[in-house]
């Protein structure tokens, strides 16, 4: 299937004046388009040197309409925009890879990198950090409908150079047959790599950021490299085939200089084990809040982690909101039995300010004392007006569990330091079977 590079709205609009107006001006312009980015890097001043052709640019630049700004200049320029290919369930499991590079002064508009001409394209900026972006599994054959503003949001942020690997061809029809493509598509991408760092690109300014079946993409691709490039992150890295795998066909912390993972579906597809130095489950990595809960339904630099000496599959678990920011405030809460109990005890806590009411659930284990718990709240702790406690017994058919327990509450908000530290209630508490007791939670705000 051929390249499917889009045309810019403004020249169709000029291609269907040039029998009336402007005569013989459009086989002019392309001409004056040309002009490749490999010609105007030998000759860069030759374009704007004859008259003609300066002039053909200065009325082309006035007439194209402002809807198609970008991709015409792009267009003009020698810059074709090249989007993603579209495959179909029957016909796209046939490895077929593009690499589409967006910079800061295009980012909306992917330029067509062929790895086979040494990566000589004038848009490229070897000085530069280097974005690497991999899709996983499409079923359907679509582009990813996320990719657009992923791209956008890191040059939004960021000086770099950011490469979209289009492998749609490969990942499209049965699951299976994707995950045949993997190590395959790892070779072309660390093949390609090999170019960038042969044009004197640092192995540590690439940055692989993989998605479900992308984020084992590269893996194996760091794994071809010896683990030296600078950094992989795993965006809900893929569980299925993966799970079970030995870390030299998924992603581990050998792949790179610093890998992190993002676990947010692993009740389905994602994967369930850690699989970097440091793996972030949010809001336990399976059901978002405000997501469906069915199937088809910026982190700091270096996540904060001192790179001098990295942590080996450390767990996060983080949690969010259901509606936008999505930021929630973290405490973490205990309840200090008076004496062990032989069954397990459950207590629902409950934070509440003037307009908000958080809950989470305090689980003790058999024969032990203490039960701890992360309980995300909208406000700070500071304007949580009270803490409502109910313990749960377990009764059972054969056996009535005890109707009251007696304890202590603890709670600190995090994370902790020198000024942020556990408080507790100064009085030990007498819970009743399924009864709400309600306390005031005193914390001054800083």
């Amino acid at each position: 299937m051929p390249l499917r590079a889009s045309k810019p709205s403004g020249l169709l609009h000029l291609e269907d004046r040039q029998n009336t107006a402007y005569p013989g001006l459009i086989p002019s312009l392309l001409e004056a388009q040309s002009f490749t980015c490999q010609e105007m890097q030998k000759h860069p001043k030759k374009m704007f040197e004859d008259p003609k052709r300066k002039l053909l640019i200065i009325l082309a630049v006035l007439m194209l309409p402002s809807s198609a700004q970008t991709g015409n200049m792009d267009k003009l320029l020698g810059h074709h925009c090249t989007d993603f290919q579209t495959a179909n369930f029957l016909r796209g499991s046939k490895l077929k890879v593009q690499f589409l590079l967006f910079t800061s002064s295009s980012p909306t508009c992917g330029e067509l990198i062929s790895a086979d001409d040494g990566i000589k394209n004038c848009s490229f900026n070897s000085s530069l950090e280097t974005k690497i972006i991999i899709h996983g599994f499409r079923a359907l054959g679509t582009k990813p409908s996320w990719i657009e503003g992923l791209v956008q949001a890191i040059l939004h942020t960021s000086q770099v150079n950011v490469i979209a690997v289009d492998w749609v061809y490969g990942s499209t029809g049965a699951y299976a047959s994707a995950v045949e493509n993997v190590t395959r598509l790892a070779l072309v991408i660390s093949q390609f790599i090999s170019k960038l760092l042969a044009l004197g690109v640092s192995g540590t300014s690439i940055h692989i950021i993989g998605v479900s079946l992308g984020a084992h993409v590269g893996g194996l691709v760091g794994h071809f490299h010896g683990g030296h490039l600078g950094r992989i992150t795993a965006l809900d890295p893929a569980g299925p085939k993966y799970t079970r795998a030995s870390p030299e066909e998924r992603l581990d912390p050998g792949d790179a200089v610093f890998v992190e993972a993002i676990h947010t579906d692993a009740d389905n597809f994602g994967i369930r084990i850690p699989v970097g130095h440091i793996d972030y489950f949010v809001n336990g990595g399976k059901d978002q809040p405000g997501c469906p809960r069915f199937i088809s339904a910026g982190l700091l630099e270096q996540a904060g982690v001192n790179m001098s000496r990295l942590p080996q599959e450390v767990k996060v678990f983080l949690m969010t909101s259901p509606s936008a920011p999505f930021c929630v405030h973290h405490s973490l809460v205990e309840f200090h039995l008076q004496k062990k109990r032989n069954r397990v005890t459950s207590i629902e806590i409950s934070f509440s300010s003037n307009s908000t009411k958080d809950t989470a659930k305090i689980t003790i284990p058999k024969d032990q004392e203490t039960g701890k718990q992360l309980l995300a709240h909208q406000v700070p702790l500071c304007q949580i007006n009270s803490v409502t406690l109910k313990y749960i017994p377990k009764n059972r058919f054969w056996s009535k569990d005890e109707p009251s327990i007696v304890g202590k509450l603890c709670v600190a908000p995090l994370p902790l330091n020198s000024s942020r530290t556990m408080s507790c209630l100064p009085w030990s508490l007498t819970l009743h079977s399924k009864t709400d007791i309600s306390y005031d939670l005193p914390t001054a705000c800083a």
